[in-house]
């Protein structure tokens, strides 16, 4: 027997079992007596306080024996009492389970059993009293008209024979290696055929019978607890009620069961009611836990989710290395998760053909793993050894207070006191023994399975990552806090559903496998991210919307350097990954290097013109416009597009969407109304559509002219005629609105008509004569600027002719040179004035910003078109070399200009897609690395922070404003 560690507390457990009764007093006062007293006492309260409450077990173990004492002591829970209450049975579960407790106690410490029979008891323990609530709460649904037993009524094995329900035991309990202070791991299934009248309402019966069972066996009363009860190893726990239905487990586990499910089914028996049915259930689901192939791929998935419980060799706390002070015995290096581990992979890998591997206990399987020559003998003595030890050990720090704990302690009066209570002498010698049986188990399992190469990317992750089983592990929940997420436990759930295949990419076994390798990388991915719990939301929805995740989950496996592109873009541009989240066609495009491989938009015509109906048309467009633009600027974001090849690119985009949609909104529009015979609509593109450089989120700014015969008064042909003006107005609200009603995929386009001739006052659709007109007579020097950005962009050939002649009569219009420029200066002043810049990233409107650069092309092109037309052109930066060709330019005014138009666009289409408007100084660093790295190209030297780039912003917006001052004039602000 140990010798007592708290002498005095050991003298009081003497004298308060002397003062049970003369057979006590008796007791302690011999010599095995006080040595067994003190053992308790100077250990372990909680033990002290049994050994008073159960003196007359305590007493009984010393006549008897442990094993007639253990019988006695579950005799009463094999005989069912039908008139028993709730609170009688509960009675007498929490007696049996003291009693137990005590006898084990007391023969583990005297020697009397080895661990192997002190687990058992335990695990005999908790059958019985699983057996016995279920066969009294199946007797309780009996008596409520709910199910029918064929049991016999005082056999509580019986009573669940036929009932339809089955609890098998899992983990340690269904191992019979349950250590003194564990929960049981249960899983509770049902037949719904088999005992229920109503089929339809079994799910709610059995349910109702699993939730009183935990309420039975783990609600503390005045008599204790019996255990704490853990049900969470069924199939998805998460997605899946607390009883499940047998038919619903077998499909789940030959579906999606995962490879730690098959490790933990190893163990897996039935421990209460209808056993033989369990039995039977566990013999349907052998395929999945035992496969005849030799299983290399498990050893790939379930060596991850270790070297996740170290997913980097720096890891803090008590998995780092092996230690003594507050070392896990169980999680941490060299420890019983290691054996349990190193164990449940080679059975897994050769159990499938030999049989005879199969052993639910850890010994047991060592033994036979070492006969079969699947490990060497002197590894399996090892390891049996250490797991003795280690066992031995986890029961004296549960016997101290009854706590579920696996933790050594840190100060020197906690680890004395284990060292006692385990027979040492001092903690020196308790350590080296500790310390030379977990050396050992780490050098065993590194010599297993950690010299294998790494199978995957590899996050540098500092910390623990464990997402098996079915709750959060706090050393996981601490490491993705520390990484930055601000819900890690949200975080740690939506991992374990990707694990469990709720997710429909990780359905697979072979995603799942590839997912488990990746994580340490994802997570450390996403980390980086500015919002990283909405970055990994965004993935969630994508992996949700995915038909399979083998091909991207490979393409990430294969090449880790598109994880950070996939976190960079899911993180750093909303609306971008709010797309990838939507479509999984994205996703797969976005990791397999397809965009913009195609240009898209060059079926428009025909898929509109094939669609059925009108709004078929307009899902198409909106569909191939919306994916089109996600690889538009997903490829610009990233810097493989450059700025005006994007601009370039989206405005081809909406040029395509606008030309093929309009006859298909006027086909439509005729079936109502006819047709203007011999009239025509057209649509010019003004603003960034005009010049070709659209932005992300640009609006379309646009002017619907038509034209039509003189005698051509109202159409004809449709159910109801319509004058011509109102004709076109009317189609070409019917044109706008297709470009504007949102659908699944969202709008089309945002469409501004401010610039048709007399603004928003004006009709919506104006005649060409109208057009040219009002051009000709009334408008002014705004609008004229605005038009030397006026595009055709769709409308019959013969309209556009007539058209680009009547925008090029406008362009050309003599001007007074000196009044252009002085309205263009007092244009700019008052913008200036009221519409100052938006935040110092306002590179737009800010002084020498976008705008201002541009009012110098427009201003010169109104001011001088008319006797020099070449300088024409709708694009600002082909405008700016037409006007240094005819001298109203210097050739360096122009090349600053066309470099700040450049910048000033790339700035804005980077933050619109990022962070959208910013008025802090600073950006986040996310988004300030991604900006750097898109316009150093475009800056005469590679910025190396974001003051550096402000720095070079200022001179480009200076060198603006001077030109502006030199060919425009001065700015007065009032």
């Amino acid at each position: 027997m140990p010798q007592p560690f708290e002498a005095e507390a050991a003298e009081r457990l003497a004298g308060r079992f002397a003062e049970r009764g003369a057979p006590e007093r008796a007791f302690a006062a011999t010599p095995e007596g006080a040595a067994l007293l003190a053992a308790l006492g100077g250990h372990s309260p909680y033990l002290a306080d049994l050994a008073v409450r159960e003196s007359a077990t305590l007493l009984r173990v010393v006549e008897r024996g442990p094993d007639a004492t253990f019988a006695l002591a579950l005799d009463p829970l094999g005989r069912a009492d039908p008139a028993a209450t709730r609170a009688q049975v509960a009675a007498l579960l929490r007696q049996a389970k003291r009693q137990v407790a005590l006898v084990a106690a007391v023969a583990d410490l005297a020697g009397l059993w080895p661990l192997d029979r002190v687990t058992g008891a335990l695990s005999d323990l908790a059958d019985a009293a699983t057996d016995y609530a279920c066969a009294h709460l199946l007797r309780e649904a009996q008596a409520r008209g709910e199910i029918r037993l064929t049991g016999a009524r005082h056999d509580p094995r019986a009573t669940g024979r036929g009932s339809g329900l089955v609890v098998l035991g899992m983990g340690k309990l269904g191992g019979r290696e349950l250590n003194y202070s564990s929960d049981i791991d249960l899983m509770v299934l049902y037949d719904p055929q088999a005992a229920a009248y109503d089929a339809d309402r079994a799910g709610a019966i059995y349910v109702r019978l699993a939730r009183d069972l935990v309420r039975l066996l783990e609600e503390r009363t005045e008599g204790g607890y019996v255990f704490r009860t853990d049900l969470r190893l069924r199939p998805d726990p998460a997605a899946t009620p607390l009883a499940v239905s047998l038919p619903a487990a077998i499909t789940y586990y030959e579906s999606m069961g995962q490879n730690w499910e098959r490790a933990a089914m190893i163990k897996a028996r039935p421990v209460a009611a209808d056993r033989a049915l369990g039995e039977s259930f566990l013999r349907e689901i052998r395929p999945f836990v035992w496969r005849r192939h030799l299983d290399f791929a498990a050893v790939a998935d379930i060596h991850s989710i270790k070297r996740q419980i170290h997913a980097h060799k720096g890891a803090r706390g008590a998995h780092a290395e092996v230690q003594v002070a507050g070392h896990d015995v169980k999680l941490g290096r060299g420890g019983i998760r290691e054996i349990e581990f190193s164990t449940q992979i080679l059975q897994l890998i050769w159990g499938g053909r030999d049989p005879a591997l199969r052993d639910p206990t850890t010994l047991g399987a060592l033994a036979a793993l070492a006969a079969a020559g699947r490990i060497g003998r002197r590894t399996a003595a090892d390891l049996a050894d250490a797991y003795v030890f280690l066992r031995n050990v986890e029961h004296r720090l549960q016997m101290v207070a009854d706590r579920q704990t696996h933790r050594l302690p840190e100060d020197a009066e906690g680890l004395a006191r284990i060292a006692s209570f385990m027979g040492f002498d001092g903690v020196e010698s308790f350590s080296a023994a500790l310390l030379g049986h977990m050396t050992r188990v780490e050098r065993c399992y590194a010599g297993l399975f950690e010299s294998a190469p790494d199978l995957g990317a590899g996050g540098e992750v500092e910390g623990s990552l464990v997402f098996t089983g079915v709750e959060d592990d706090p050393a996981t929940i601490e490491t993705l806090r520390r990484l930055g997420y601000q819900n890690p436990s949200a975080i740690a759930g939506m991992v374990r559903g990707w694990h469990h295949g709720r997710a429909r990419a990780t359905r697979s076994e072979r995603a799942r496998e590839l997912l488990t390798e990746l994580m340490p990388a994802i997570l450390a991915a996403f980390a980086k991210q500015l919002q990283p719990d909405q970055a990994l939301m965004r993935l969630d929805g994508a992996f949700q919307r995915m038909g399979a995740g083998v091909q991207a989950l490979s393409l990430l496996h294969r090449n880790p350097a598109l994880l950070d592109r996939l976190a960079f873009l899911l993180g750093a541009a909303p609306a971008l990954a709010d797309h990838v989240a939507r479509s999984a066609a994205a996703l797969d495009a976005l990791l397999s290097g397809t965009l913009a491989a195609a240009d898209p938009a060059a079926s428009l015509p025909a898929l509109v013109k094939e669609a059925r109906f009108l709004d078929e048309a307009l899902d198409a467009t909106r569909r191939v416009v919306t994916e089109r633009r996600f690889e538009i600027d997903a490829a610009a974001l990233e810097g493989r597009m450059a700025v005006d090849a994007a601009g370039e690119a989206r405005s081809a985009l909406a040029d395509a969407a606008i030309a093929a949609l309009m006859p298909r909104v006027a086909a439509e529009f005729a079936t109502r109304h006819g047709k203007v015979a011999g009239g025509a609509m057209g649509v010019v593109a003004l603003g960034k559509l005009g010049g070709r450089d659209m932005l992300p989120a640009s609006d379309l700014d646009l002017i619907l002219v038509y034209d039509h015969p003189e005698d051509a008064a109202e159409s004809t042909g449709g159910a109801k005629a319509l004058p011509a003006s109102q004709y076109y107005a009317r189609l070409a609200n019917q044109v706008v609105a297709a470009l504007t009603s949102p659908g699944p995929e969202g709008k089309l386009f945002e469409v501004d008509m401010r610039l048709r001739p007399s603004g928003s006052k004006g009709p919506v659709a104006v005649s060409l004569a109208g057009f040219a007109r009002y051009h000709a007579e009334s408008a002014w020097t705004w609008e004229r600027m605005a038009l030397t950005r006026a595009r055709f962009v769709a409308g019959p050939a013969a309209l556009k002719r007539k058209v680009e002649a009547a925008i090029r009569g406008a362009q050309t219009r003599p001007a007074e040179a000196a009044k252009v420029l002085a309205d263009a200066a007092a244009m700019r002043a008052r913008m200036l004035r009221d519409l100052p810049g938006d935040g110092p990233w306002d590179v737009k409107l800010m002084p020498g910003g976008l705008v201002e650069a541009e009012f110098v092309a427009q201003a010169l092109q109104v001011a001088h078109a008319s006797r020099a037309p070449a300088v024409l052109s709708p694009t600002t930066r082909q405008a700016f070399a037409a006007l240094a060709k005819a001298k109203l330019l210097a050739a360096e005014e122009a090349a600053a200009l066309v470099a700040a138009d450049r910048l000033w666009r790339a700035v804005i289409a980077h933050l619109r897609l990022t962070v959208g408007r910013w008025r802090e100084e600073a950006l986040p660093d996310a988004v300030a690395a991604g900006l750097l790295s898109v316009v150093a190209p475009l800056l005469p030297r590679p910025p190396v922070d974001q003051s550096d780039l402000r720095a070079q912003m200022r001179d480009v917006a200076e060198a603006v404003r001077a030109v502006f001052l030199r060919r425009v004039g001065p700015l007065d602000q009032g």
